[in-house]
């Protein structure tokens, strides 16, 4: 059997991304750090967990934690060879990056579950380093791209990733899912991928007719399509047998045909691990002065650190353990890479491939994802011959499957009934990562999803009208720049009508942004110059530094428009005087009288106006602005029609 090192181009996988699917173990407690779970078994650190084989009780079952580790382990391994190669360095020092990212990364406090390893999304900037500056200059630059995270875990920069759609994740997931299972199916029959995700997809009708003109592809691809179709109906197998990972079985089975005589499939092949460890010198050190140096550096930062964190965020949704703490994760991270470095490995992020299938194989604890570097470590340096014995498509076969779990095409059609402006949002960022790569198929998502926030946070209610010698103009919601094109056509209409007396009611208004609020006294003050026209602007009770819960339109006691408003605050008597302290409400009421007291007439105390108007008054950040306060003759009569209607 001729062993075979994944080509480039073979293995397409990203580093972020969990999904919204559950680990199938049950929802227990968790054993990680100092657990109270209450079983016999040891566990984690100095947490206990209990239960018998294959279940959980407070705890975790250390038997599933082993076998979730196997399953990573098969995952990560044709992963960490393809990566490697396709970045062109050898494929030994993939491996090295996965047994760091196990060893190291997986027993820190950051994440329990979500598994890092060298990652496709690095794979184009790694080759071009290597290409620029050498392979020995890798370690320096990956060195130094770890301390930096380090400290930018330090100063807790991490949580700001936390910030990120559901409908991003879910395209993120999706983007990752479809790229992976089109490329992996070309190494499923044995054949290389021809290059990014776009070549595999086009390329794919073509690969599957030329699959089945050899025998020993078509071999091949039938292990690999009966890992996948093994993969999704394994778990329906009654007793004990079913509680096998169906990675496992689908492994053993394949290295049996595999030796089976006349059957010659592709195999794994792994080097020497200690020949490919290149420790940086004094000359790698000294090349930090070149500029394009340190820029490699800056990059590598900054990616990896944005593609480990949306990663995080994603793991999070697909379990319901122990949440990931962002700055440790960060400063975690940085300490893998400082390690790669000094190995002069490749770079490491978080991976999605191995994350999902660690919690869809049971994992509850960092012990699986530990373990996981170890199976990597001892069958490199100890039982390189086992691996020669692993076909490529099998393992293809296990990646095409996480692939599905990850794309999960059900999400599409549920996100169009429950919220399209979101499938819009997610759909942008799964086909810009099909068409891209994944840090950039992730930023324009968020840039959507932004964008469409921002529509729905300016929903903004204009009305306008004559009523008699008055123009109105009643404005509610949030009134954003993104509205000012209404609001401008709304300010014209109300400008033009040709009455002498112009209304402008914002009182309702939630928020009024400064390019509104700067257009419309911008209006009044024309207004006000002409000299043809009275204008009144009510401004609402929006909240201020200092002001209380409750306070502002928003909060059900801040003043609205129309006809039967809950309360009216008190208009300040002069536009030139500056906003004074308000009075307290009255303690007795005051019995009102007819005709209702007028802005002009309410006297110091304000109780008279209180009497008819409510005892709630406006907060210290109101503004009531008559613009124009001489005498008119229509206020009265539009007083008394809003007390009719206000006392039906």
């Amino acid at each position: 059997m001729p062993a075979y090192a994944p080509a480039a181009g073979t293995v397409r996988e990203t580093a972020e991304a969990p999904g919204f699917h559950k680990a199938d173990g049950g929802a227990g407690a968790t054993a990680e750090g100092k657990g109270k779970g209450k079983g016999k078994a040891k566990g984690e650190g100095k947490g206990k967990v209990g239960g018998k084989a294959g279940g959980t009780v407070q705890g975790v079952d250390l038997g599933t934690e082993i076998t979730a580790s196997l399953v990573v382990f098969l995952v990560a391994l044709p992963l960490c060879i393809g990566v490697a190669v396709a970045s062109g360095t050898p494929a030994e020092l993939g491996i090295i990056t996965g047994v760091v990212g196990g060893l190291v990364v997986g027993m820190t406090r950051g994440s329990a579950l979500q598994v890092s390893g060298p990652a496709a999304g690095l794979t184009a900037l790694v080759a071009e380093t290597v290409e620029a500056h050498g392979i020995a200059m890798l370690g320096v630059i990956v060195l130094m791209s770890g301390l930096l995270q380090i400290g930018l875990g330090m100063i807790r920069l991490g949580r700001m990733f936390q910030a990120i759609s559901i409908a991003v994740v879910q395209g993120m997931l999706a983007g990752i899912g479809l790229p992976l299972m089109f490329s992996q199916s070309y190494p499923l029959a044995d054949a290389t991928a021809p290059g990014t995700a776009i070549e595999n997809i086009l390329g794919f009708p073509a690969h599957v007719l030329g699959t089945f003109t050899n025998a020993q592809t078509a071999i091949a691809a039938l292990l690999g399509i009966a890992t996948v179709v093994l993969s999704f109906v394994w778990k329906k197998v009654p007793g004990p047998v079913g509680r096998i990972p169906a990675a496992l079985v689908a492994v053993a089975i394949g290295v049996v045909i595999a030796a089976l005589p006349g059957v010659e499939v592709k195999t794994l092949q792994v080097g020497d691990l200690l020949a490919a460890v290149q420790v940086p010198g004094p000359e790698q050190f000294a090349g930090l002065a070149d500029p394009a140096v340190l820029t490699a550096v800056l990059t590598f930062t900054v990616i990896a650190s944005a593609e480990s964190l949306f990663t995080a965020a994603a793991v999070d949704r697909m379990h319901d353990g122990p949440r990931t703490r962002y700055n440790t994760e960060l400063i975690a991270q940085g300490a893998g890479n400082t390690v790669c470095g000094v190995l002069g490995a490749l770079p490491m992020t978080a991976v999605v491939a191995r994350s999902s299938a660690n919690v869809q194989a049971g994992a509850k604890t960092r012990l699986s994802r530990t373990l996981h570097g170890l199976w990597l470590l001892a069958f490199a340096l100890l039982l390189p011959s086992v691996l020669a014995l692993i076909p490529i498509s099998v393992l293809a076969g296990v990646l095409v499957h996480s692939g599905w779990k990850l794309l999960a095409p059900e999400q599409f059609p549920k996100m169009w009934r429950q919220d399209r402006g979101e499938f819009v949002v997610m759909a942008v960022t799964t086909g810009t990562i099909v068409a891209t790569a994944l840090l950039e198929g992730v930023l324009v998502g968020l840039a959507a999803g932004i964008v469409l926030a921002a529509l729905r946070m300016s929903r903004t209610s204009i009305e306008h009208r004559v009523e008699g010698d008055t123009a109105k103009l009643v404005m509610t919601g949030n009134a954003t720049f993104l509205r000012l094109p209404k609001v401008i056509d709304a300010l014209e209409a109300v400008g033009s009508a040709g009455t002498p007396r112009i209304r402008l009611d914002l009182m309702g208004v939630t928020h009024l942004d400064h390019a509104c609020r700067s257009q419309i006294e911008e209006f009044v003050a024309q207004k006000r110059a002409s000299g043809t026209v009275r204008v009144e602007l009510l401004l609402p009770d929006l909240p201020g530094p200092g002001s209380g819960p409750g306070s502002g339109p928003g909060s059900g006691s801040g003043p609205r428009p129309g006809p039967k408003p809950r309360r009216r605050p008190r208009p300040r008597s002069s536009p030139e005087s500056p906003p004074g302290p308000v009075s307290s409400p009255v303690s007795s009421p005051v019995s009102p009288s007819w005709p209702p007291p007028q802005p002009h007439e309410r006297s110091s105390s304000g109780a008279l106006y209180d009497a008819f108007y409510g005892p709630s008054q406006p907060g210290p950040s109101a503004e009531w602005y008559y613009l124009d306060t001489r005498p008119f003759e229509g206020l009265q009569d539009s007083e008394d029609a809003r007390w009719r209607d206000h006392h039906g």
